[in-house]
């Protein structure tokens, strides 16, 4: 099991931000009454957009426009939110951001913002009956910019949690993180925003970074182990977790090349996650391609699905590791860092 200085010296590593990618902006707004919030990947000039959902259990919106046969051609933002179901309402907020600065596709006489949204489940942490709406979806696109984002427990991943296979008292804090690779010119980017089921591991080596606990809270379980072993998971309310996420290019695609994008970054969250896509989750990853390059030539797919799923794992790993612990009522979720030693 890592050290907390091991942790650290992960969390130290040099690992870009989405926001490295041109044309990409972020902004968070983190409710301060109870921990939930929302996030959102601007791309104001336009971007070539796909989608891939691998859980079962998605909260989402607007993603049938995003497939390769269908009319819409680029969207304008996209809304990761906390809130479960409720945090849906957040993607209006961003739309009225948008149509305020003339940001939309032209539909007759006026300009419709194209927000496709994901939610994920954190009802359990606080007062459920607060979660993010329009207003928030709107304070996170004033905030929005170029710089790298925050991570940890803000925006989106604030209420996240993970490791809940053995119950929610067994399970640590979650977050939201960001990563990028740079290959010939082109960058890919992620935003992840972590609240599985399953443990979060090191892509690297294999080790357990945070996830389900023993009984007395003191040590990691592996819960990839303890469930081939035959140990029973807690009975799991349906559709109470979910890893959501956008990863970002600069490159030019068309929309079937971007639903590929979205497709292989799933290879990142099973790199990071164990178990991953089950039926109590709604992972839903969005691909976003800007076009704004300046580069001449571009790796091909194979080389940009790489990039795609390394900046993933690295986003989830950073989501995990930047989260600080959280109590909340009777809930104690410690953070990686603060479970292992010195």
């Amino acid at each position: 099991m890592p050290s907390a200085s091991h942790l650290q010296a992960l969390l130290d590593r040099p690992a870009g931000a989405i926001t490295d990618v041109a044309g990409i902006e972020v902004g968070h707004h983190t409710d301060t009454r109870r921990p939930t919030g929302c996030s959102v990947v601007l791309a104001r000039g336009g971007a070539v957009a796909g989608v891939d959902v691998r859980g079962s259990a998605p909260g989402t919106r607007e993603t049938d426009l995003l497939a390769p046969g269908n009319a819409v051609q680029q969207v304008h933002a996209v809304l990761l939110a906390g809130g479960s179901a409720f945090g849906l309402d957040a993607a209006g907020g961003v739309m009225r951001w948008l149509e305020e600065r003339g940001i939309g596709q032209a539909v007759g006489p006026v300009r419709v913002p194209i927000v496709p949204a994901a939610v994920l489940f954190d009802l359990m942490v606080g007062d459920g009956t607060i979660r993010p709406d329009a207003a928030a979806g709107y304070a996170a696109c004033i905030a929005a910019g170029t710089a790298a984002p925050a991570e940890g427990a803000v925006g989106a991943g604030t209420g996240a949690a993970i490791g809940k296979v053995f119950g929610i008292d067994r399970a640590m804090k979650g977050g939201i993180g960001t990563a990028s690779c740079r290959v010939g010119g082109i960058t890919v980017g992620a935003l992840v925003a972590c609240n599985a089921l399953g443990d979060v591991i090191d892509p690297d080596t294999g080790a357990i970074l945070a996830g389900a606990r023993s009984e007395d809270g003191r040590h990691l379980v592996d819960t990839r182990r303890a469930l081939l072993a035959g140990v029973p998971p807690k009975a799991l309310l349906a559709a109470a977790n979910t890893t959501i996420g956008v990863v970002a290019t600069d490159a030019t695609l068309d929309k079937a090349q971007a639903q590929r994008l979205a497709q292989v970054a799933h290879d990142g969250l099973a790199r990071a996650i164990n178990p991953v896509h089950t039926v109590s989750d709604g992972d839903t990853l969005f691909a976003l391609a800007t076009g704004q390059s300046q580069a001449r030539g571009q790796p091909g797919m194979v080389v940009l699905a790489t990039m795609a799923a390394e900046a993933t794992a690295r986003a989830t790993v950073r989501a995990v590791l930047a989260a600080r612990s959280l109590r909340i009522g009777g809930l104690h979720l410690p953070s990686a860092r603060e479970l292992q030693q010195p």
